[in-house]
């Protein structure tokens, strides 16, 4: 029987747009139709970005300010399956996320719907994944599975790549020394392959050990040292937000924002590395393990 799918995303780089197209072809070889909507904002960001404009969303990410999108319809009262693709800022959903997730079109249809979130990353995806089911949770969606991928370089490397592209909008060797920023090319390639997965689960509808397979097949990127950085990150940056938001002169604050952003990567977050290699993976792999059974456990 003819499936009807949606997958909705909004993609700047063109980074996430390839990774949705990828994982849909196997539902469309099979015969299912699938409706795909690129949001667009209404006054979209620069990319390249500047270093100003790109620290300037932080505080709107963490504090969940949506912006105007342009507005889309969608072709179906009611489908099989949602593909929902979205991405973390400043370890947030990202601001063009929270403004399309908000569409009352869209909330209409995600009432009761199976959902696959799919997102791209530097590395550090939980927290704002936390925040993406509690919004998916808010709308009544059947969230089904995720599919997550980041780069796989060390956290420090690819600190420089993501700003080598972000600032210059190169998916390029930085220098000629550094690897490609972003996903590499062969994730975004079997991502194809999760779809032939999501597929067979899509024709059984039944939905319940997809994201343990998912993650078995190396379809949800999780590394404990990086999630345990990312919470103690996540409480400061929501600090950070408040004062912001309610100070006159943002740039300056915005300013000190980013060299505690910098002093945080390159002094706190290699010392957290070393707990976690002599500590915490040879002593805590129990509460390394619930941990990980809590972030995929969808609802």
């Amino acid at each position: 029987m003819n499936k009807k799918i949606l997958a909705i995303y909004y993609s700047q780089t063109g980074q996430l747009a390839e990774m949705i197209d990828r994982f849909c072809e196997p539902f469309l070889q099979a015969g299912n139709s699938v409706e795909k909507v690129r949001v667009e904002l209404k006054n979209n960001y620069p990319f390249p970005w500047t270093a100003k404009s790109f620290f300037s969303v932080m505080p709107d990410c963490q504090l969940g300010v949506p912006t105007e999108i342009v507005p889309f319809s969608l072709q179906e009262e009611k489908y099989d399956l949602i593909v929902l693709g979205w991405q973390p800022w400043f370890l947030s959903p990202s601001i063009p996320f929270n403004s399309f997730l908000q569409n009352p079109s869209l909330q209409k249809v995600l009432k009761n719907t199976s959902v696959i979130t799919v997102t791209g990353c530097r590395n550090m995806w939980v927290n704002a994944f936390e925040r993406v089911k509690k919004l998916l949770k808010n709308s009544e969606a059947n969230h089904v599975a995720t599919i997550a991928l980041a780069d796989r370089h060390l956290n420090l490397i690819s600190f420089f790549t993501i700003f080598h592209w972000l600032l210059h909008g190169k998916k390029d060797k930085y220098l000629n020394i550094f690897p490609k920023p972003g996903v590499a090319d062969e994730d975004i390639e079997r991502i194809n392959f999760f779809g032939e997965i999501a597929l067979q689960y899509l024709q059984k509808n039944d939905w319940k050990t997809l994201t343990e397979e998912l993650y078995k097949e190396d379809g949800i990127f999780l590394k404990f040292h990086l999630i345990f950085m990312e919470r103690k990150a996540g409480a400061m940056f929501r600090v950070w937000a408040r004062i912001i938001s309610k100070r006159k002169n943002k740039t300056l604050w915005l300013r000190l924002f980013k060299y505690y952003l910098i002093i945080a990567l390159f002094i706190f977050a290699p010392i957290v590395y070393v707990i976690d290699l002599l500590i915490f993976k040879p002593f805590f792999s129990k509460y390394i393990q619930l941990q990980k059974q809590s972030i995929l456990k969808l609802s």
